[in-house]
């Protein structure tokens, strides 16, 4: 039913879909462009950087599909209260949040990111197995749950602030990231982007698990990671919640 009252609006249902499709796309042709000037970029070749496109495009869609749309007005239901009828139904309202909004006009997104990647892995020109494969998608359920954790962990700020605005903008970092891998960041933007926000490593582990250059100690240190922002975000939405103030209080 719910399907089905999406499609009435059409455009809104597949507005995703073009939207991101179009952004990494043109991301796409913008490294074509370059590459045709250069044969690598911080040890990057052209394949392994059209694979990393991929996989940030692949993780992105999940995304989108699965849990963005549910979690994304986390911050206005906290500040208008609407977080009550979550709370008072008989199923956690974390769940209900994360899934209640699935949305499938971002599905075609995932083909059009597994075309990329396939295209990336033909330019590499390396053997795929499907041990490999199975090792690949592993990873790329670890990274869009990482993903998940840190959109829940900032949407959770509202339960102890008073003010809501700007709440995300420290996602405008994503935008970088899906044009750098995150191992070419030095400094503090490393500090940041591989620990504290640790977008650089989302397409950054599973590409070079694919192009065979990452050590198990890379592995160990992303699925690390993944573990303790999960940990984190379950504990900080346990806690905002303890701290909610309902409509009615």
């Amino acid at each position: 039913m719910k399907l089905s009252h999406m499609m009435v609006f059409r455009l809104s249902f597949f507005g995703a879909f073009w939207v991101d499709g179009a952004l990494f796309l043109i991301q796409l042709l913008m490294f074509q462009a370059i590459y045709s000037q250069v044969d690598t970029i911080g040890g990057w070749t052209k394949g392994q950087m059209t694979i990393f496109i991929g996989t940030f495009s692949l993780i992105n869609a999940l995304n989108m599909v699965i849990f963005f749309f549910g979690i994304n007005d986390l911050p206005g239901k906290i500040k208008a209260g609407a977080l009550d009828h979550y709370i008072t139904k008989p199923v956690s309202p974390l769940l209900r949040l994360t899934f209640e909004n699935i949305n499938p006009g971002s599905i075609p997104l995932v083909f059009v990111s597994l075309g990329i990647i396939t295209y990336g892995i033909s330019l590499c020109q390396i053997s795929f197995s499907l041990i490999q494969g199975i090792g690949y998608g592993i990873l790329i359920v670890f990274m869009t749950l990482l993903w998940y954790d840190i959109e829940l962990i900032l949407r959770c700020i509202p339960f102890f602030t008073i003010s809501t605005a700007n709440i995300t903008r420290t996602e405008e970092l994503l935008e970088l990231c899906m044009k750098v891998p995150g191992d070419l960041f030095k400094g503090i933007f490393k500090v940041v982007l591989y620990f504290i926000l640790p977008y650089g490593i989302m397409a950054t582990i599973p590409t070079r698990f694919i192009v065979k250059t990452i050590s198990p100690l890379g592995i160990v240190y992303g699925v690390f990671i993944v573990f303790l922002f999960t940990v984190l975000a379950v504990g900080i939405w346990r806690l905002g919640i303890k701290n909610y103030k309902s409509a009615s209080s």
